[in-house]
């Protein structure tokens, strides 16, 4: 895909996306740490210089494209299995990490291990190790200085021989071979910043590029934003991380006196890491009112005395246009001065200065790839293992705002979810793995699995996975299917470091319930969500009228060929709706308007019966036709989601 357009846009100014911009900490110490803000202060770093290849061959046995951190996890996976890999970058890029390096991300979501004990001293532990657990420990921990990021992702590319790394690329597309009904990538074109092109032939690709570029070239398959949930248009915000100067540890002191005097769980402070001032930023005052809006602060300190905050989302931002990318850097230049003289109000950034804003654009959703599996929202929220687990994930499902309205979600918070080796094969197209937040992840479980520590496992199981491949002179897709080659996949990963046993955790509280099943359906459908600790799974919470509709609305949109009619039409002149309780006569009322049944209030419920929408087991489970739950109306819900959409929970 040509990036030329992107890359001028990106250079000007940008806007990123924070992995999940609810930056969710453990507490008590990081267990990895290798430095902290004391360790330097407002000491100027530069990163190590990166050294491309000077001629590329004309065939290896890996490519990986994109320089983010999934790819130099593949990369560096792959050259130690024993291939001789080029890793290709064409965003323009000067040092390697991409989002968290020269996007600015410079705190990480973590895959915490909620199932284990805290370490004594240490705090909790975190999942996958490997690669991941390597670079991170070069770090200082999970807020880092994102020169220090940059340098470790350089020396543990540098220390591989079979790597031959190019940054100078102007272009990538895959050579794309069709023979009867089977699709082969055979290597990729590479156009040079001069215009000449090289073919470079591969016996693999892995594609790590932060929107699947080169899969979407190649024609695999996807779903775009909230598509899965009925509403292609909507996605979630990008962020303008912007660094700030003279933020001393006086200033920071104050920070924390702040964020530890507020009484909040949510907020907090640590040598590189500050987050909080939710309430505060409530009272900012957007210029731009329609396509921006801030967010608690997220604060990472660095080095050389100056401090990144990840905060101001933009809305309406098309992550696949050039265009729209241009128009969210605009956006960020003409707003983050306007808040940077908000915080000048506060004490502690009285004499804080805007230095710079992010040179590069990142976006946190856009194409979501179908694979021989889609991981979906019911696997975290049952904390699912999976048979060909390449990686382990338990970052809160966090959906950022997608809209100035919208206030976003926690929709679960998993204990821990193996993400499976057939969500980075594409469904219809071989020679390809596809790793990153644009891997076959539906979009409320990309909430969860999008994070870094989840995409640099999933990159370093590609890497390995080529090697295994080519010796057995098997297909990915085949692979996929062979329980012994898995296994073999799963054991040299295991060997490199990372830690991929098989688990078997106890039913959480709410699967308990008599209406889980209904749960389930209501969770998929986004609408019902857990925040942390699912702590808002409150199936016994009495319904009313007014919330039935709005969900049958969501699910309309969902399912539009099975909801043809208009649920607004069961409170068709009745008083403020949402007061009144919602009885099981009312439910089936509206269930059967938002279908399009041509039943009264008096018949929809035996209409809804006779069609097998509504079982007898669920009017059973009620234990007050009067005064429904939530959990009554989701499992009413289940039923006609089930006899009309085929979807089985």
């Amino acid at each position: 895909m040509s990036r030329k357009g992107l890359i001028i846009a990106a250079i000007v100014l940008v806007v990123f996306l924070g992995g999940a911009a609810g930056i969710y900490y453990s507490k008590g110490k990081d267990p990895a740490r290798a430095g902290g803000a004391d360790d330097a202060n407002d000491v100027k770093r530069e990163p190590v210089k990166v050294h491309s290849v000077e001629k590329r061959k004309d065939s290896y046995d890996l490519i990986v494209v994109g320089t983010d951190p999934e790819g130099i996890s593949a990369a560096v996976s792959a050259a130690r299995s024993g291939l001789n890999t080029l890793l290709v970058d064409s965003y323009g890029r000067d040092v390697l990490g991409g989002l968290m390096t020269v996007g600015w991300l410079n705190s990480i979501d973590m895959n915490w291990d909620n199932t284990a004990a805290s370490i004594p001293g240490k705090g909790r532990d975190h999942f996958n190790k490997g690669i991941f657990t390597e670079w991170y420990k070069k770090t200082e921990g999970h807020s880092f200085d994102v020169t220090t990021a940059a340098n470790a992702f350089n020396d543990m590319v540098r220390a591989e021989s079979r790597i031959d790394l190019d940054m100078k690329a102007a272009d990538v597309e895959p050579i794309v071979a069709k023979e009867g009904g089977t699709v082969r990538i055979e290597g990729v074109t590479i156009t040079g910043t001069d215009g000449t092109k090289q073919e470079v032939r591969s016996k693999a690709v892995i594609d790590a590029t932060q929107d699947a570029d080169i899969a979407a070239v190649a024609g695999v398959p996807f779903t775009i934003g909230r598509e899965d949930l009925g509403d292609p248009d909507s996605r979630m915000a990008v962020t303008a991380v912007f660094r700030l100067n003279h933020i001393d540890d006086k200033a920071w002191e104050l920070i924390a006196k702040r964020l530890n005097g507020d009484g909040d769980s949510n907020t907090g402070v640590s040598d590189m890491s500050a987050w909080g001032y939710g309430d505060e930023m409530k009272k900012y005052v957007p210029l731009n009112k329609e396509q921006t809006k801030m967010r608690g602060l997220n604060i990472g300190r660095q080095l050389d005395g100056t401090i990144l905050i990840n905060a101001l989302q933009i809305f309406g931002i098309d992550g696949l246009n050039p265009e729209s990318r241009k128009e969210a850097l605009e956006i960020a230049r003409e707003e983050v001065p306007n808040v940077v003289k908000f915080l000048q109000t506060f004490e502690e950034f009285k004499h804080a200065e805007l230095d710079a804003i992010a040179p590069e654009l990142y976006v946190r959703e856009t194409r979501h790839m179908n694979g021989l599996y889609r991981l979906s929202v019911i696997d975290l929220l049952e904390n699912r293992d999976q048979w060909d687990r390449i990686a382990f994930g338990s970052y809160p499902a966090d959906i950022q705002r997608t809209s100035v309205s919208d206030n976003g979600a926690v929709v679960v918070h998993p204990l821990q979810y193996a993400v499976p080796f057939r969500s980075i094969v594409p469904q219809n197209v071989d020679g390809l793995l596809v790793v990153g937040r644009s891997a076959s992840y539906d979009t409320l479980a990309h909430g969860s699995a999008r994070v870094i520590p989840t995409g640099m496992a999933a990159g370093e199981a590609a890497g390995a996975a080529v090697k295994l491949a080519v010796e057995h002179g098997v297909a990915f897709r085949s692979m996929a299917e062979s329980k012994p080659l898995i296994a073999e996949l799963q054991k040299r990963l295991n060997d490199q470091g990372m830690d991929l046993k098989p688990y078997t955790l106890q039913p959480q509280p709410y699967m308990k319930h008599k209406a889980y099943a209904g749960l389930k359906a209501a969770v998929y459908t986004g609408i019902a969500v857990g925040s942390y600790n699912n702590e808002a799974f409150l199936l016994d919470n009495p319904s009313n009228m007014q919330r039935m509709v709005n969900q049958v609305h969501h699910i309309r949109r969902m399912n539009p060929d099975s909801f043809q009619g208009d649920p607004a039409q069961a409170v068709k002149g009745v008083e403020e709706p949402a007061k009144k309780p919602l009885t099981l006569q009312q439910a089936s009322y509206t269930i059967a308007k938002g279908i399009g049944l041509d039943a009264t209030i008096d018949t929809a419920q035996d209409e809804l019966a006779n069609r097998k929408l509504l079982s007898p087991s669920t009017v059973n489970l009620i234990g007050n036709p009067e005064k429904l739950t939530d959990g009554d109306a989701y499992m009413m819900l289940k039923d006609a989601i089930e006899a009309l959409a085929g979807v089985t929970f």
